[in-house]
């Protein structure tokens, strides 16, 4: 069934609706709220999806110029979320909650009119355009998760959550890659349960190693959002529990995760 951007569109403007009906009941205060993620506050959270937002727009629409970008941040160390957050905490939660709605709104505009199939570059590997839209939904819904912690709000599930899964297990490599491992030969068999009851799977289905559970337990595992003692995770063989250990579905450097307990 071939990729439809129209309906990566809709789940990301539906994600992107649920976390703003949030920010827009805030007080400046609470913006500046700390959340689960060391150092960052709710505006940090906000700045770092606005802002990857438009560099996402930028590598579809102008690759020269993200390309330039890219090169810039390359010869000043890489790409460092921390410094980039850093640069956008003079702004106010209006002029955040601004950003945010104008650059979604450009690149939901954009992106509905681009094939699928077309390469955009990245800060690693170039990858579809579809490939690129369903990191935003992946970023959006975990930064969304790190907010609604923050200010005890329910994230309730939805069949969004497959975006979330789908780019997790396709990162098992790169998670290795990001910890300087190098990844067992091993297949696993992934099956979640949706939040309607029905079964999402990837991998061979006769694999020894397997991972299977609720679907929003494996998002919140391979965002990071929670440790993977604190969900009801079924994890068999020696691959797929060292997977779960390190597995990210978010390019950069290794997350820290949280710790056991932090939620409960």
């Amino acid at each position: 069934m071939p990729v439809s951007m129209a309906a990566l569109c809709d789940d990301l403007a539906a994600e992107s609706a649920e976390l703003r009906r949030v920010l827009a009941g805030l007080s400046e205060d609470d913006w500046q709220r700390e959340t689960p993620a060391a150092g960052w506050t709710i505006g940090d959270q906000v700045s770092h999806l606005a802002y990857f937002d438009d560099v996402a727009l930028r590598s579809a629409t102008d690759p020269e110029a993200f390309a330039a970008e890219k090169a810039q941040m390359d010869a000043e160390g890489g790409v460092d979320p921390d410094t980039i957050a850093e640069r956008f905490r003079e702004l106010t939660g209006g002029e955040l909650l601004t950003w945010f709605d104008d650059a979604r709104g450009r690149l939901i505009a954009e992106f509905r009119g681009i094939d699928p199939a077309t390469r955009v570059p990245w800060f690693g590997p170039a990858m579809s355009a579809a490939s690129s839209l369903t990191a935003r939904i992946m970023e959006t819904w975990a930064h969304a998760q790190d907010v609604y912690d923050s200010v005890g709000a329910v994230h309730e599930p939805s069949a969004r959550l497959r975006h979330v899964a789908h780019i997790g297990v396709g990162a098992r490599a790169f998670s290795y890659l990001a910890h300087g491992r190098e990844m067992p030969d091993a297949p696993i068999r992934v099956e979640l349960t949706a939040p309607d009851g029905s079964t999402w799977a990837w991998g061979p289905e006769d694999a020894a190693d397997r991972i299977s559970g609720p679907a929003l337990d494996f998002a919140l595992l391979i965002t990071q959002r929670r440790h993977r003692d604190d969900l009801a995770l079924t994890v068999v063989g020696d691959a797929a529990t060292e997977w779960v250990d390190i597995g990210q579905a978010f390019a950069g450097e290794p997350g820290t995760g949280r710790k056991p307990g932090a939620f409960s």
